[in-house]
Protein backbone atom coordinates (compact mmCIF):
# COMPACT_ATOMS: atom_id res chain seq x y z
CA UNK A 1 0.00 0.00 0.00
CA UNK A 2 2.93 2.12 0.84
CA UNK A 3 3.60 1.83 -2.94
CA UNK A 4 0.85 3.35 -3.90
CA UNK A 5 0.74 6.33 -1.68
CA UNK A 6 3.87 7.22 -2.36
CA UNK A 7 3.41 7.24 -6.16
CA UNK A 8 -0.40 8.40 -5.52
CA UNK A 9 0.68 11.49 -7.99
CA UNK A 10 1.61 9.45 -10.55
CA UNK A 11 -1.24 7.40 -10.47
CA UNK A 12 -3.63 10.32 -10.68
CA UNK A 13 -1.61 11.90 -13.48
CA UNK A 14 -1.80 8.48 -15.10
CA UNK A 15 -6.04 8.39 -14.75
CA UNK A 16 -6.31 11.77 -16.02
CA UNK A 17 -4.99 10.60 -18.99
CA UNK A 18 -6.40 7.78 -19.64
CA UNK A 19 -9.96 10.08 -19.35
CA UNK A 20 -8.73 12.62 -21.65
CA UNK A 21 -7.96 10.25 -24.03
CA UNK A 22 -10.95 8.24 -24.25
CA UNK A 23 -13.26 11.66 -23.86
CA UNK A 24 -11.77 12.80 -26.99
CA UNK A 25 -11.57 9.15 -28.58
CA UNK A 26 -15.06 8.77 -27.69
CA UNK A 27 -16.42 11.96 -29.37
CA UNK A 28 -14.21 11.37 -32.87
CA UNK A 29 -15.24 7.46 -32.67
CA UNK A 30 -19.36 8.50 -32.29
CA UNK A 31 -19.27 10.98 -35.11
CA UNK A 32 -17.00 9.08 -37.71
CA UNK A 33 -19.07 6.05 -36.69
CA UNK A 34 -22.20 7.72 -37.26
CA UNK A 35 -20.98 8.83 -40.44
CA UNK A 36 -19.75 5.52 -41.76
CA UNK A 37 -23.24 3.53 -40.64
CA UNK A 38 -25.01 6.34 -42.49
CA UNK A 39 -22.31 5.62 -45.48
CA UNK A 40 -23.10 2.05 -45.25
CA UNK A 41 -26.81 2.44 -45.27
CA UNK A 42 -26.29 4.87 -48.27
CA UNK A 43 -28.41 4.48 -51.61
CA UNK A 44 -24.93 4.83 -53.59
CA UNK A 45 -23.76 1.71 -54.25
CA UNK A 46 -19.91 2.71 -54.33
CA UNK A 47 -20.38 5.20 -51.33
CA UNK A 48 -21.70 1.58 -49.19
CA UNK A 49 -18.73 -0.15 -51.09
CA UNK A 50 -15.92 2.55 -49.64
CA UNK A 51 -17.61 2.42 -46.44
CA UNK A 52 -17.74 -1.54 -45.51
CA UNK A 53 -14.28 -1.92 -47.16
CA UNK A 54 -12.92 0.73 -44.45
CA UNK A 55 -14.74 -1.14 -41.83
CA UNK A 56 -13.94 -4.23 -42.85
CA UNK A 57 -10.60 -3.49 -43.06
CA UNK A 58 -9.24 -1.80 -40.01
CA UNK A 59 -11.92 -3.74 -37.26
CA UNK A 60 -9.91 -6.78 -38.55
CA UNK A 61 -6.71 -5.25 -38.41
CA UNK A 62 -4.69 -5.59 -34.47
CA UNK A 63 -5.22 -1.92 -32.93
CA UNK A 64 -1.42 -2.16 -32.23
CA UNK A 65 -1.12 -2.21 -35.58
CA UNK A 66 -3.17 0.89 -36.65
CA UNK A 67 -1.63 3.00 -33.96
CA UNK A 68 1.85 2.01 -35.74
CA UNK A 69 0.72 3.25 -39.27
CA UNK A 70 -0.39 6.28 -37.42
CA UNK A 71 2.11 7.28 -34.65
CA UNK A 72 4.93 5.88 -37.68
CA UNK A 73 2.82 7.32 -40.66
CA UNK A 74 1.95 10.36 -39.24
CA UNK A 75 4.94 12.58 -39.91
CA UNK A 76 5.43 11.01 -42.89
CA UNK A 77 2.07 12.71 -43.97
CA UNK A 78 3.10 15.59 -42.75
CA UNK A 79 0.83 15.71 -39.94
CA UNK A 80 2.12 17.58 -36.73
CA UNK A 81 1.04 19.57 -34.02
CA UNK A 82 3.09 22.57 -32.65
CA UNK A 83 6.55 21.43 -31.49
CA UNK A 84 4.83 19.75 -28.32
CA UNK A 85 6.12 16.00 -28.53
CA UNK A 86 3.70 14.58 -25.83
CA UNK A 87 1.12 16.84 -26.95
CA UNK A 88 1.65 15.31 -30.86
CA UNK A 89 1.75 11.90 -29.44
CA UNK A 90 -1.61 12.32 -27.72
CA UNK A 91 -3.44 13.41 -30.46
CA UNK A 92 -1.92 10.20 -32.45
CA UNK A 93 -3.54 7.75 -29.69
CA UNK A 94 -7.05 10.15 -30.56
CA UNK A 95 -6.44 9.38 -33.98
CA UNK A 96 -5.70 5.72 -33.79
CA UNK A 97 -8.53 4.94 -31.29
CA UNK A 98 -11.01 6.96 -33.39
CA UNK A 99 -10.17 5.11 -36.27
CA UNK A 100 -10.27 1.81 -34.93
CA UNK A 101 -13.24 2.54 -32.25
CA UNK A 102 -15.52 4.32 -35.12
CA UNK A 103 -16.00 0.72 -37.42
CA UNK A 104 -17.21 -0.83 -34.05
CA UNK A 105 -19.73 2.15 -33.18
CA UNK A 106 -20.87 1.94 -37.22
CA UNK A 107 -21.88 -1.61 -36.32
CA UNK A 108 -23.86 -0.74 -33.62
CA UNK A 109 -25.79 1.88 -35.16
CA UNK A 110 -26.23 -0.19 -38.37
CA UNK A 111 -28.04 -2.86 -36.45
CA UNK A 112 -29.60 0.05 -34.91
CA UNK A 113 -31.31 1.17 -38.38
CA UNK A 114 -32.09 -2.45 -38.64
CA UNK A 115 -34.75 -2.13 -35.84
CA UNK A 116 -36.57 0.58 -37.38
CA UNK A 117 -39.34 -0.69 -40.02
CA UNK A 118 -39.37 -0.09 -43.25
CA UNK A 119 -42.29 1.46 -42.90
CA UNK A 120 -41.27 4.29 -41.44
CA UNK A 121 -38.70 5.45 -43.78
CA UNK A 122 -40.94 4.87 -46.69
CA UNK A 123 -43.78 7.30 -44.76
CA UNK A 124 -40.57 9.68 -44.27
CA UNK A 125 -40.10 10.00 -48.59
CA UNK A 126 -43.64 9.62 -48.80
CA UNK A 127 -43.93 13.17 -46.97
CA UNK A 128 -41.60 14.50 -49.61
CA UNK A 129 -38.01 13.85 -47.48
CA UNK A 130 -34.70 13.47 -48.85
CA UNK A 131 -32.26 10.56 -47.64
CA UNK A 132 -30.58 12.35 -45.14
CA UNK A 133 -33.38 14.31 -43.67
CA UNK A 134 -35.58 11.11 -43.76
CA UNK A 135 -31.92 9.90 -41.87
CA UNK A 136 -31.66 12.91 -39.98
CA UNK A 137 -35.16 13.17 -38.19
CA UNK A 138 -37.13 9.65 -38.46
CA UNK A 139 -34.75 6.82 -38.86
CA UNK A 140 -31.45 8.05 -36.64
CA UNK A 141 -33.28 9.22 -33.33
CA UNK A 142 -35.29 5.97 -33.04
CA UNK A 143 -31.86 3.70 -33.96
CA UNK A 144 -30.10 5.63 -31.13
CA UNK A 145 -32.65 4.56 -28.49
CA UNK A 146 -31.63 1.05 -29.25
CA UNK A 147 -28.00 1.19 -29.12
CA UNK A 148 -27.52 2.70 -26.19
CA UNK A 149 -26.45 -1.12 -24.75
CA UNK A 150 -24.00 -2.05 -27.62
CA UNK A 151 -22.68 1.22 -27.80
CA UNK A 152 -21.97 1.48 -24.22
CA UNK A 153 -20.22 -1.99 -24.67
CA UNK A 154 -18.08 -0.47 -27.63
CA UNK A 155 -16.61 2.39 -25.45
CA UNK A 156 -16.54 0.89 -22.09
CA UNK A 157 -14.02 -1.81 -24.29
CA UNK A 158 -12.31 1.34 -25.89
CA UNK A 159 -11.86 3.01 -21.90
CA UNK A 160 -9.45 -0.54 -21.80
CA UNK A 161 -8.20 -0.19 -25.41
CA UNK A 162 -6.09 3.41 -24.26
CA UNK A 163 -3.91 0.91 -22.19
CA UNK A 164 -2.05 0.36 -25.59
CA UNK A 165 -1.25 3.93 -25.84
CA UNK A 166 1.14 3.77 -22.98
CA UNK A 167 3.33 1.75 -25.64
CA UNK A 168 3.37 4.83 -27.90
CA UNK A 169 4.38 7.57 -25.68
CA UNK A 170 1.48 9.00 -23.64
CA UNK A 171 0.84 9.02 -20.28
CA UNK A 172 -2.09 7.22 -18.90
CA UNK A 173 -2.71 4.37 -16.22
CA UNK A 174 -0.05 1.60 -17.69
CA UNK A 175 3.00 4.31 -18.19
CA UNK A 176 1.97 5.36 -14.48
CA UNK A 177 1.96 1.41 -13.54
CA UNK A 178 5.28 0.85 -15.47
CA UNK A 179 6.88 4.30 -13.55
CA UNK A 180 5.19 2.62 -10.37
CA UNK A 181 7.26 -0.60 -10.54
CA UNK A 182 10.68 1.16 -11.25
CA UNK A 183 10.39 3.11 -8.53
CA UNK A 184 8.64 0.84 -6.30
CA UNK A 185 10.22 -3.23 -7.43
CA UNK A 186 9.06 -4.50 -4.34
CA UNK A 187 6.18 -4.01 -4.56
CA UNK A 188 5.22 -4.78 -7.75
CA UNK A 189 1.68 -6.57 -6.96
CA UNK A 190 0.74 -3.80 -4.73
CA UNK A 191 1.08 -1.28 -8.43
CA UNK A 192 -0.92 -4.22 -10.47
CA UNK A 193 -3.63 -4.20 -7.85
CA UNK A 194 -4.19 -0.25 -7.79
CA UNK A 195 -3.82 -0.45 -11.77
CA UNK A 196 -6.56 -2.94 -12.18
CA UNK A 197 -8.90 -1.20 -9.74
CA UNK A 198 -8.50 2.38 -11.41
CA UNK A 199 -9.22 0.77 -14.71
CA UNK A 200 -12.64 -0.74 -12.77
CA UNK A 201 -13.65 2.20 -11.38
CA UNK A 202 -13.44 3.85 -15.08
CA UNK A 203 -15.15 0.72 -16.81
CA UNK A 204 -17.84 0.51 -13.60
CA UNK A 205 -18.28 4.51 -13.64
CA UNK A 206 -19.02 4.25 -17.86
CA UNK A 207 -21.46 1.35 -16.83
CA UNK A 208 -23.58 3.13 -14.59
CA UNK A 209 -23.64 6.22 -16.57
CA UNK A 210 -24.81 4.36 -19.74
CA UNK A 211 -27.14 2.53 -17.84
CA UNK A 212 -28.58 5.98 -16.46
CA UNK A 213 -28.45 6.47 -20.52
CA UNK A 214 -30.26 3.77 -21.57
CA UNK A 215 -33.11 3.66 -18.60
CA UNK A 216 -33.94 7.34 -19.85
CA UNK A 217 -34.57 6.46 -23.39
CA UNK A 218 -36.62 3.65 -22.20
CA UNK A 219 -39.24 5.82 -20.21
CA UNK A 220 -38.83 8.73 -23.49
CA UNK A 221 -39.94 5.95 -25.87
Amino acid sequence: MDAVLDNLGLFADGLAGTLTLFAWSAVGSTVLGTLLAVMRVAPSSAVRAFATTYVLGVRNTPLTVVFAFVVFGGPILGLAVGGDVELQYRVFAVIALTLYTSCFVCEALRGGIATVPVGQAEAARSLGLTFGQSLRHVVLPQAGRTVVPPLGSVLIAMAKNTSIAAAFGNRELISAMRTGIENRGDAVVAVLVATAIAYLLVTLGLSLVFSLVERKVAIAR
